[in-house]
């Protein structure tokens, strides 16, 4: 998978940085997740304040990245991405000094985590104007991967806070973020291609055109399933079944592996089949597996069994439509990775409430994802309408401009 030709085609540093950047950023994301089960105990929260609890940092993450996209097209990604990973550093460390006494100021605080969510319009960009398109989705894989990031918070988070608690592991998650950001200052760097800044009224432009709502459609539910069932996972498996939150905890860093993994696979059998027929089987299985979930199994490991399947349909998904992205808004790659991946973010705000607000209102959480599966067939349907088009115009404007593409 990785060629010579790929390796010799961009910089390596910098994507390797911003892999490490998007990972770690993505730990602390969605950090409320696993620590859910004990942070709803000591401010004894129902289910739809859990809910909410950890769909805030996926909703600020969201709304944020339109606003890192917008610096990224006009002070690059490199700047970008400096000035975010210190505001979250002082917000982490704020926090744990401070302390944290009620419901609300977890919520300021998931609002503030919103910050690490917006890397993924900083990390993408970064990567990708190194490399060209035929190898657009590798390199956008490969730093995409990054949301392996959100395994590691459930891997380690729940059993960190039963020895410390849980307001100690926000002030711990401080020091990997250090060590991420000192890589990223020595070793990324922007590419030398980088578009001019345009006018902020020049971003609206891209809004005008139709296929920019395609993408942002289809990536609110490849993206927004991923990390929506990242963040509600260790509250599902504690809840549904009675698992402790550190083992919980592990189920859901298999099923986010999983699908983290699937990202850079996704990317490249895009690159070779076409994003559009990717994305075709993507939404068939995605749709599959949820709606199978949704039906309480019988023993975790059937429930288990039956996510991990749909977490990795979802992280292919992911991969794929970043390999589409560059090929339609090479030159608006900066601000269309933040629209694409805002509605990603509300996607997942939207799955991680409506999960809550189904235990809260039925006692399951099956309402909330059989709805997210028949949104994976709406975008299916949306897909095939379109997908013939994109291969006419966009290959030819590829053509025209000399380069490869595969939709």
């Amino acid at each position: 998978m990785l060629s010579r030709s790929f390796l010799k085609a961009g910089h390596t540093p910098t994507l390797l940085s911003s892999f490490l950047y998007f990972d770690l950023s993505f730990m602390v994301w969605v950090i409320l997740g696993p620590l859910g089960v004990a942070i709803a105990q000591d401010f004894h929260l129902d289910p739809a304040q859990k809910g909410f609890m950890v769909a805030v940092p996926v909703l600020a993450g969201a709304l944020l990245r339109l606003v890192a996209g917008v610096l990224v097209d006009h002070i690059g990604p490199r700047k970008t991405g400096i000035a975010a990973q210190l505001v979250v550093l002082a917000g982490l460390g704020a926090a744990w000094v401070l302390g944290i006494d009620s419901y609300h100021q977890v919520l300021a605080l998931g609002a503030v985590l919103g910050v690490a969510g917006a890397s993924f319009a900083i990390a993408l960009p970064l990567a990708s104007r190194w490399y060209p398109p035929e190898h657009q989705g590798l390199a956008l894989g490969i730093a995409g991967a990054g949301n392996s990031g959100t395994a590691l918070a459930a891997l380690f988070a729940p059993g960190l806070a039963q020895v410390f608690g849980w307001n100690n592991v926000i002030g711990l998650a401080c020091l990997p973020l250090a060590i991420a950001f000192v890589v990223f200052l020595i070793f990324a760097k922007d590419a030398p291609n980088r578009p001019p800044p345009k006018a902020l009224t020049e971003y609206l432009d891209v809004l005008k055109t139709p296929d920019a709502w395609w993408l942002m459609l289809l990536y609110s539910v490849t993206f927004g399933g991923f990390v929506g069932l990242s963040s509600s996972l260790t509250i599902y498996f504690n809840a549904e079944y009675g698992l402790s939150p550190v083992a919980a905890g592990v189920l859901t860093a298999a099923c986010v592996f999983a699908g983290s993994f699937l990202r850079p696979v996704g990317g490249a059998l895009a690159d070779r089949f076409g994003g559009a027929r990717a994305l075709t089987v993507v939404y068939i299985l995605a749709a599959l597996g949820l709606a199978l979930a949704s039906f309480h199994s019988p023993t975790v490991w059937v429930a288990f069994g039956l996510i991990l399947f749909s977490m990795m349909a979802l992280g292919a998904g992911n991969g794929a439509v970043f390999q589409l992205a560059p090929q339609r808004f090479g030159k608006e790659i900066g601000v269309v990775t933040g629209l694409v991946g805002m509605t990603g973010g509300v996607g997942g705000f939207y799955l991680a409430a409506s999960l809550g607000w189904a235990k809260q209102a039925t006692g399951s959480y099956q309402a909330g994802l059989l709805a997210f599966a028949g949104l994976a067939l709406i975008a299916l349907t949306c897909l095939t309408g379109v997908k013939a088009r994109w291969r006419r115009t966009w290959i030819a404007a590829a053509d025209a401009a000399g380069s490869a593409s595969r939709v």
